[in-house]
């Protein structure tokens, strides 16, 4: 085999200098039954076209959101992202960069990073940026280590209304220490009071806005009880585009805020890669995980740009490191940084207001839909609906006729009943009136 040029002999003679009698030898400290006693279940080997042909018709059995009347949403968001984007960060000098290990000669990367922390400054009404992180659901795992190294307690406060896998990555992230997770109930109707959660013992709460619910709250008196008892406030934002006309979480009073850039310039990609936000208020930089790039002037006084704060472990001693995982996912950040350059501020607002003018429509069409109840009075382009019937089993039905209806609450919620009827569903300013009303005709005929 050209790739495994090995000959038994070969295999013999490396097993004998480590002293192990048999391949199987290497992997006793496996469990027995967590081997395999014969060949992996997969067709034989076949030539690159037969190859080509079986993934292809694997590929074919994808109903991608591009191709049907999608109004999918939780997380995942579809918006139009210009040719420029991906034409621009395929070039070379893009292409083939990463991270900035000798700034002095990675101008253009540094240049590119600064813009994007500006950007996300500004949009999330925070002080301060870093230069990314892998995705918003590490990025809210990040947010609670940083909250905990800033106040040194041990509590973290969970929202019902955040996305249930980013609350299982903090979960995650937070096993090995000793602190505690409180998370509280699926929060359907975006009614809870977290308030009455937080103790001198919470370091932080972390609430999503809009909620995975796609209820938007004025979270300032939260901001307000957090600051009473000496927490900080993490808001989460899903959907990038609402903070072109949500109030900013910098505004509301967060403390840290962790976003999702999938929507601008990543796009969907059949989920990934994405990319993580992640702003804090100034007297909080030392704490924040990943790097800031700044600038400055050089010796003869021309603008340039530097890495001002490097807390990775590859740059400093890993006890110092406030993050051992975070990257700059550099690709990503250009694609998001070309993509609001394209937009600007006035488009930015312009694409936030359509995308609200599409669910308001949506949300009047379904609510008009006997048997079907709103559960939102405030949103920006995601609602939750209860139907009369199992939501998993009508999205089911629906896509066969080319509707992809939206996300049953039971998918992000396994196990909760009373969430069994609900479902998510999303309007972006890809949505057409044509594909509204598809899936209300489909709805109103699923329903009847």
């Amino acid at each position: 085999m050209r790739y495994l040029p090995l000959t038994d002999t070969d295999r013999k003679m490396m097993l004998a200098t480590i002293g192990a009698g048999s391949v199987d030898d290497l992997f006793v400290d496996v469990p027995k039954a967590a081997r395999l006693d014969g060949p992996v279940d997969l067709p034989p080997h076949a030539g690159e076209m037969e190859v080509a042909r079986a993934l292809g018709a694997l590929a074919a059995k994808n109903l991608p959101a591009g191709e049907a009347a999608s109004f999918l949403g939780a997380g995942a968001y579809r918006h139009f992202i210009p040719a420029a984007v991906d034409h621009l960060i395929q070039r070379g000098e893009f292409l083939t960069s990463y991270t900035p290990y000798q700034p002095e000669i990675s101008q253009g990367t540094l240049q590119y990073l600064f813009e994007f922390q500006t950007q996300v400054a500004l949009m999330t009404g925070m002080e301060i940026a870093n230069a990314s992180l892998y995705d918003g659901a590490s990025g809210a795992a990040e947010a609670a280590l940083m909250a905990r190294r800033v106040t040194r307690r041990g509590k973290v406060v969970a929202s019902g209304g955040l996305h249930p896998h980013w609350r299982d990555t903090v979960a995650s992230m937070l096993t090995w220490s000793d602190a505690t997770l409180t998370a509280a109930p699926a929060d359907p109707a975006g009614d809870e009071d977290l308030g009455a959660l937080i103790d001198d013992e919470t370091a932080c709460v972390i609430v999503q806005n809009p909620s995975v619910f796609g209820h938007v709250r004025d979270l300032s008196p939260l901001a307000a009880a957090c600051r009473e008892k000496g927490a900080l406030l993490v808001v989460c934002v899903a959907e990038v585009a609402s903070l072109g006309l949500v109030t900013s979480p910098g505004e509301m009073g967060a403390d840290i805020v962790v976003g999702e850039g999938q929507g601008l310039g990543p796009g969907l990609n059949f989920g990934g890669p994405y990319l993580g936000l992640f702003a804090t208020r100034e007297r909080f930089v030392r704490q924040m995980p990943g790097r800031i790039a700044g600038e400055t002037v050089d010796a003869d006084g021309k603008r340039g740009w530097v890495l001002t704060l490097s807390t990775r472990e590859q740059h400093i001693r890993r006890e110092k490191a406030t993050s051992n995982i975070c990257t700059n996912s550099g690709l990503c950040a250009l694609a998001f940084t070309i993509h609001m350059a394209l937009l600007g501020e006035d488009g930015f607002r312009r694409l936030a207001r359509l995308n609200h003018a599409r669910a308001l429509t949506l949300t009047d069409r379904l609510a008009a839909i006997k048997g079907v109840e709103v559960l939102n009075d405030a949103f920006f382009n995601e609602i939750t609906v209860k139907l009369p019937v199992a939501a998993a089993g009508l999205v089911d039905a629906l896509a066969g006729d080319r509707v992809l209806a939206g996300v049953p609450a039971s998918r992000l919620f396994p196990g909760e009943a009373a969430l069994e009827n609900h479902l998510i569903v999303c309007a972006t300013e890809t949505t057409s009136d044509e594909d509204i009303d598809r899936l209300a005709t489909a709805l109103e005929g699923a329903l009847r």
